[in-house]
């Protein structure tokens, strides 16, 4: 075969339409654009969020552990490689700095609220905080982890964004981070209500406020669904827990040996 024919045949292929292709080249071509990782995320959260709502908005059907359960299992179904997949959902996740910037607003609105109750509000963020680490770097200590998990358990305890930032800055995994982060806000959000019944805790703003220090943002999202009052003190726990972890964290570190 001629150089001339040859070049035409790859010039032509270069050129076409998707829409002439065969479709099995037709999925190669989407499964390979990071317009295809978007989508997946996208429908992903909106099923589960459907599948929320069908079921009367019980706690166990967390739209967010449906949408990470439906996009790993498509992965592992398409056999894509995370970093292919990413190429897409990173437009998802430029918007993580623009959750972590308006975490100031929730903080600014409670502003009234917290002057009311400053000292048993700190008290409480700070106890419910240092629980949260010691407690889940223990627990992974005590049952063999190696030191990149329990690194990443240190700042999983805040919200997502800021634990990304925190995992950065202290030289542990933001993506092992990210994941700690979501699971425990999945989690809390999927059981919280019921342990604060258990415990006896019928205050709006104490529910609300150990949720968003426990669960962090899908938590929040949580609190909001069951009571108004709830929601806002915890997304003022959100916030203040996540500024007063990205400064203490790195501090406390050197006291933790992994």
């Amino acid at each position: 075969m001629s150089e001339a024919v040859v070049s035409t045949v790859a010039n032509s292929a270069m050129t076409a339409s998707p829409l002439d292709l065969p479709m099995t080249q037709i999925w190669v071509y989407l499964s390979g654009s990071p317009l295809f990782a978007l989508i997946v995320t996208l429908l992903a959260y909106q099923v589960g969020l459907t599948i929320y709502l069908k079921l009367n908005r019980n706690p166990l059907a967390n739209p967010v552990a449906i949408a990470v359960c439906g996009v790993a299992g498509i992965l592992l179904l398409l056999d894509m490689p995370y970093a292919t997949y990413f190429e897409g959902a990173q437009f998802v996740h430029f918007l993580l700095g623009t959750a972590t910037v308006s975490l100031a607003v929730p903080i600014y609105r409670g502003y009234t609220l917290l002057k009311r109750r400053i000292f048993p509000l700190l008290l409480a963020l700070l106890l419910g905080g240092t629980v949260s680490v010691t407690a889940a770097v223990g627990v992974a200590s005590l049952m063999g982890a190696d030191a990149a998990i329990v690194g990443a358990m240190i700042p999983k305890s805040v919200t997502a964004p800021i634990a990304m930032g925190v995992a950065e800055r202290i030289d542990v995994s933001p993506t092992l981070t990210a994941v700690f982060a979501v699971i425990t806000g999945i989690i809390g959000a999927s059981i919280g209500s019921q342990i604060l019944n258990l415990l006896g805790m019928k205050a709006w703003w104490q529910r609300g406020f150990a949720m968003g220090v426990a669960a962090h943002g899908i938590g929040t999202s949580r609190a909001f669904i069951v009571h108004p009052l709830a929601g806002t003190y915890a997304s003022l726990a959100m916030g203040m827990h996540g500024v007063i972890g990205a400064l203490l964290i790195p501090l406390i570190l050197p006291y933790f040996r992994f």
